[in-house]
């Protein structure tokens, strides 16, 4: 009886999810672009502010239980589609059936100037970047940023290279950085006197996609620390755990109090941009902590294979044969924070330029 009811339970889960599929609108046909788009992985709460970025599809959003072999019923009734996955959770069959079916398939994530709030408190995003080709964090094959950053004219466009500058100051000068949750703190109280080179070592969360695309060794934030310390024996190596480990939403690899001899460690939240100050160079391994370090002139090192390596402005321990030439800070700016990313007010819709985005934040 007990196997009767689950299989019952779990069709009818089925139906209602192929049933949600096929009436929910976000938004009336007439009011879209014809193209429709099957956006797959993205949470519900999500919904409302990522449909505001993708102003030329007709959406429609896939539950996570899907069953493909319902779902293609519905897909086949369109004659252009795409789909849009949040990162990289694709699974094979669904990427084996668009293989098949000549299907787009392509992928979401947050931008690089995202919100006041985490995205794990729920807080909306005022920018997305959506990839044709793979995403900016996997370096293991190229993607829309790679491409832009090879091929786009940085020098034959003067007015984007000061549009990038002025934005660059602006960041810097009201603390703007991908999330802006945490308030301003002293670093003098907290790091002490400085009296030696000072050494920041950024945790991530370990198994997050982002180590696991763009590094191709597997790093724990316990090795980054190990390294810095082997390669600067004199220096003060100050460790600043990643915001979710530390406050407990998302569970930590390695324990840092196999570390603790190598470094002091950051107990309590501290935002990035107050981090870096007094900083004289910066080990990571992914995180984009590591740009915004350089965009303040501040000398970084590299395990895995962030965007912002292979471009002759770190030091790199794993090289990117695709990525042939050398850029400034501010041409590597406009690429990845000028071209690649959209930018939206996610509860109006109103497109934004990185520059009202930012206002929009801070207020």
């Amino acid at each position: 009886m007990d196997k009767i009811k689950k299989m019952v339970k779990k069709t009818i889960k089925t139906v209602l999810a192929y049933m949600t599929i096929t009436y929910w609108k976000l938004a009336p046909a007439g009011d879209r672009g014809q193209k429709t788009a099957f956006l797959f992985h993205v949470s519900k709460w999500k919904r409302p502010f990522i449909v505001r970025f993708l102003t030329e599809y007709k959406v429609k959003f896939v539950p996570f239980d899907y069953n493909l072999k319902y779902l293609r019923h519905e897909i086949e009734r369109y004659d252009d589609v795409d789909f849009i996955v949040w990162g990289y959770n694709a699974g094979r069959e669904l990427k084996q059936y668009a293989s098949d079916k000549d299907i787009p398939l392509y992928r979401i994530e947050d931008g690089f100037v995202r919100s006041k709030g985490l995205g794990a408190l729920h807080t909306p995003p005022y920018s997305v970047c959506l990839d044709r080709k793979g995403m900016y964090f996997d370096s293991s094959r190229p993607s829309d940023l790679e491409d832009i950053l090879n091929q786009f004219p940085f020098k034959e466009n003067p007015a984007l290279l000061e549009e990038a500058e002025k934005n660059i100051r602006k960041l810097k000068e009201l603390g703007v950085s991908k999330y802006n949750h945490v308030d301003k703190r002293s670093v003098h109280d907290i790091y002490g006197p400085k009296t030696t080179k000072r050494i920041l070592v950024i945790g991530q969360v370990e198994d997050d996609a982002s180590i696991k695309m763009g590094s191709s060794e597997k790093w724990t934030n316990n090795d980054l620390v190990r390294m810095a310390r082997s390669e600067h024996k004199e220096a003060q190596i100050i460790y600043k755990p990643h915001p979710d480990v530390l406050t407990g939403r998302r569970e930590k690899q390695s324990n840092p109090e196999d570390i603790r001899h190598l470094a002091m460690i950051l107990e309590s939240p501290l935002s990035l941009v107050d981090a870096l100050e007094t900083i004289d160079h910066v080990y990571t391994i992914t995180s984009l902590s590591g740009f915004e370090a350089l965009l303040r002139g501040i000398p970084v090192t590299t395990a895995g294979a962030p965007f912002y390596s292979g471009w002759g402005l770190t030091d790199d321990r794993q090289s990117v044969d695709r990525r042939k030439r050398n850029l400034s800070v501010t041409e590597l700016f406009v690429g990845a924070y000028l071209l690649y990313p959209r930018y939206r007010d996610p509860h109006t819709g109103e497109e934004l330029t990185l520059s009202e985005t930012i206002n929009r934040i801070i207020k």
